[in-house]
C-alpha cells in the first residue's frame, strides 16, 4: 500500500481496465471534480459495487488528500477490503486527525479484516503524530498479537515511533533486535539520540553506518542545530560537501540557522553561494532562514535584499526582517514595515508583534509603542503574552518612565513573570534608581533566587549608589547560595573559522600575541580619554583586581584578536556576545573604532552596536 513495484501497477490498471476502461484514469487524477465525474461513471455503470473499483477510488481520493470524501465513498461500501481500511489509516495519519487511525482499525477488526505489515506502520505513525506514548504501546500489543514484531518494516516504524516520543530505552531495544539494519532504522535510531539530546550517540551510529542518504545527513545536522552545536553542524556539513553529495533545502536551512546563531557572516555568505550554485528553491522557509541569518550576522543590507527576492512572503518572513530591523537598532524601518505587512494583509503573528515593540522599546518610541501594542487585541484579535508585556515594561523602562512602568506591571491582567521584573530592574541601572531597584530586586532573588544575573544587576546598582553594605549583603547571599556569575564568552569569525573568547582566556593558541595587542590598544586610547570604568566588575574582588578583569571581559579580547587578524581597514569586525555590554567595553569599543579608523558590529544578548567614528548605532541607549 505504501508503494507498488511496475509489474504491481500494470496489474491494477489492467484490472481496472478489464473492468471498466474508463476506470484507468484513476491512477492519475488528483483533482476532485474530476474523480466525481468518474465516481458518477462508477454509479451508471455500477461498477462502485466492485469492492476492488471502490477500493481504488477510494485510494485515489486519499492520494489527492480528499479524506472526507473518501470516507463517504468508505460508508456506502457493503464488505470493505483490507487494502480500503490500509489506505485510511495511511491517509489519516498523516493527517491533522491521526486519531481516526485507530477508528478505522478497529472497524477493521471488528469487520473481522486481518491487519498485515502495511497495516501498523501507518497505526504507530498516527502515534508518533498525536504524541502519545499510551496509544503507541497499545499499537506495538497489537503488533505482537498478530505475529508481526519481526517484521523490519514494522520494527523501523516502532523505532521511529518510540524515538519521536522520547523513549530511547524502548527505540534502542527494538533497534538491537532489527536482524537487517537499514538506512530508515539507523536513521530513525539518530532522530531518537538527538531529540534527548545524546549528540554523542547519535553520531557514533552516523558515522558507523555503511550507507547513509541525504535523509540521514538532514537528520544529524538537524540534531546538531536542535542541541546548539552550532559549529558541528557547519562541520558535517562540509564534510557532506567533500562526499559530493547534494545538499537540499532542508540541510541548507539548518546550516543557515547555525551561521545565524555563530554570527559568521562568511560561512553563511558560503552556504548562500552554494544554495545559487545549486539551484536549491528559495522558498519561503529557507528564504526566511536566510533573510533571519544575514540580519543576525550584521548585515541588514542583505537580509533585505533576500526578503525582497522571496516570491511568497509569510507573517514569518516579515517578522524575520522586522526583528533584523529591530535587532539593528533602526525602529523606524521596523514600524515602516509592520505598517508595510499590514497593508498586504497578512495577518500578523505574536511573535510578529514581539518584534515590532523590542524595535520602539530600543528605538525609544513610546507613543507608537503604545499603540501598536492596544492593536493587537482590538484590531487583530491577538491576546498579549507576558512576552508583549514585557516589551511594554521595557519600552517604559528604558524611556525612564520607571513608575509607569511598576504599576503597568501591577495593573497586568496576568501574573507577572521573572523576565517582566527583570525589564524592569535593567531601567533601573540605566537611570540608577536604587530605591525602585531594591524593591524589584527582592521579588526576582524569590521568583528565580538561583538566577546570577538578577544579583549582580542589584550589586552593580547598590555600587553605583554607594550603598556597600548592600553590596556585601548580595556578596554573601550569593555565595550561601552556591550561585555563580554566568560566564560570558565572544564569538569572533576570520578564514571560515569562529574562534571563541571567555574571560581571561588562556586556551587560545596565540593568547599571548593577543593580550600584547590589547596592552597597546590600552594605551592608545587611554591618550584620548579612556579610564576604565569598573563599575560593571564582578563585585567580590578587590578594586586593583576589577581593572584586570575588566581588561580580559572577552569581547576585548575579541576585538584584539580582530585587530591583529583583519588588514582591511573598510571591513568591518564582527563579534557575537552572550550577554549584554558592561559600560566600559562599551566605551572602549567607542574609543578603538576612533582611534584605529575601524568599524565593529558587535551583536550582544539585546542588539546590534554599530561602532564608528567613537559613536554607536545605540546612541548609548541599550
Amino acid at each position: 500500500m505504501a508503494g507498488v513495484g511496475a509489474s504491481g501497477s500494470s496489474l491494477v490498471l489492467r484490472t481496472l481496465s478489464l473492468k471498466n476502461p474508463k476506470l484507468v484514469l484513476l491512477e492519475t487524477c488528483s483533482n476532485l471534480s474530476h474523480l466525481k465525474i468518474i465516481h458518477a461513471h462508477m454509479i451508471t455503470t455500477q461498477s462502485i459495487s466492485d469492492v476492488f473499483a471502490a477500493s481504488r477510488l477510494i485510494s485515489s481520493c486519499i492520494n489527492a488528500g480528499f479524506l472526507d470524501y473518501a470516507v463517504e465513498l468508505f460508508r456506502r461500501v457493503q464488505n470493505p477490503n483490507l487494502f480500503i481500511f490500509n489506505a485510511l489509516i495511511r491517509g489519516f495519519s498523516g493527517s491533522r486527525n491521526p486519531a481516526q487511525s485507530f477508528c478505522f482499525y478497529v472497524q477493521s477488526r471488528q469487520a473481522g479484516v486481518f491487519p498485515d505489515n502495511l497495516t501498523y506502520p501507518f497505526l504507530v505513525k498516527s502515534c508518533a503524530e498525536m504524541g502519545s506514548l499510551g496509544m503507541g504501546t497499545q499499537a506495538h500489543a497489537e503488533i505482537i498479537t498478530h505475529g508481526f514484531e519481526n517484521d523490519v518494516f514494522v520494527q523501523n516504524s516502532l523505532v521511529n515511533m518510540y524515538a519521536h516520543l522520547g523513549d530511547i530505552a524502548a527505540a534502542s531495544s527494538i533497534f538491537r533486535g532489527i536482524t537487517r539494519l537499514d538506512v530508515v532504522s539507523c536513521t530513525s535510531m539518530i532522530a531518537g539520540y538527538n531529540k534527548i539530546g545524546d549528540v554523542a550517540s547519535a553520531r557514533q551510529l552516523f558515522d558507523e553506518m555503511p550507507e547513509k542518504n541525504l535523509v540521514t545527513w538532514s537528520t544529524m545536522i538537524n540534531g546538531y542545530v536542535r542541541n546548539n552545536f552550532f559549529n558541528e553542524a557547519i562541520e558535517l556539513f562540509r564534510l557532506l560537501q567533500s562526499q559530493r553529495i547534494r545538499a537540499n533545502e532542508k540541510v541548507m536551512v539548518s546550516v543557515i540557522a547555525s551561521c545565524a546563531h555563530l554570527g559568521a557572516l562568511e560561512i553563511g555568505e558560503k552556504a548562500h553561494e552554494y544554495i545559487v550554485m545549486n539551484n536549491l528553491t528559495v522558498n519561503v522557509i529557507l528564504g526566511t532562514a536566510l533573510v533571519e541569518m544575514y540580519a543576525k550576522c550584521g548585515s541588514i543590507d542583505k537580509a533585505l535584499q533576500v526578503f525582497d527576492q522571496i516570491p511568497d512572503k509569510d507573517a514569518l518572513s516579515w517578522t524575520a526582517l522586522i526583528s533584523g530591523f529591530a535587532m539593528h537598532g533602526y525602529a523606524d524601518k521596523a514600524v515602516e514595515y509592520f505598517t508595510h505587512m499590514l497593508s498586504t494583509r497578512i495577518t500578523p503573528r505574536d511573535i510578529t508583534f514581539t518584534a515590532v515593540l523590542s524595535a520602539c522599546s530600543h528605538g525609544g518610541l513610546v507613543k507608537k509603542g503604545q499603540d501598536i501594542f492596544d492593536s493587537m487585541q482590538r484590531d487583530h484579535n491577538i491576546q498579549p503574552r507576558l512576552e508583549h508585556y514585557g516589551c511594554i515594561v521595557d519600552l517604559l523602562g528604558r524611556a525612564g518612565k520607571l513608575a509607569e512602568a511598576e504599576k503597568f506591571i501591577l495593573d497586568m491582567p496576568i501574573k507577572p513573570n521573572a523576565p517582566i521584573w527583570g525589564a524592569l530592574l535593567g531601567a533601573c541601572k540605566i537611570h540608577r534608581n536604587a530605591v525602585v531597584a531594591e524593591r524589584v530586586g527582592k521579588i526576582l532573588i524569590e521568583l528565580q533566587p538561583e538566577h546570577s544575573g538578577y544579583y549582580v544587576l542589584l550589586s552593580n546598582i547598590y555600587a553605583r549608589a554607594n550603598r556597600w553594605k548592600n553590596v556585601e549583603k548580595m556578596r554573601v547571599v550569593m555565595k550561601e547560595k552556591g550561585v555563580t556569575k554566568a560566564p560570558g564568552y565572544s564569538l569572533i569569525e576570520f578564514d571560515g573559522v569562529v574562534h571563541r573568547f571567555t574571560i581571561g582566556e588562556k586556551a587560545h593558541p596565540e593568547i599571548e600575541e593577543i593580550e600584547r595587542m590589547w596592552e597597546d590598544i590600552v594605551k592608545k586610547i587611554r591618550v584620548v580619554g579612556y579610564l576604565g570604568n569598573t563599575d560593571d566588575a564582578l563585585f567580590d574582588v578587590e578594586e586593583e583586581e576589577k581593572e584586570s578583569v575588566i581588561y580580559r571581559h572577552s569581547e576585548k579580547l575579541a576585538i584584539a584578536y580582530g585587530l591583529m587578524k583583519s588588514r582591511d581597514r573598510g571591513k568591518p569586525i564582527r563579534i557575537v556576545k552572550n550577554l549584554r555590554f558592561c559600560e566600559d567595553c562599551h566605551t572602549a569599543t567607542k574609543l578603538i573604532s576612533k582611534v584605529y579608523e575601524r568599524e565593529f558590529i558587535v551583536r550582544d544578548r539585546n542588539r546590534f552596536h554599530h561602532f564608528r567614528d567613537g559613536t554607536c548605532s545605540c546612541m548609548d541607549y541599550w
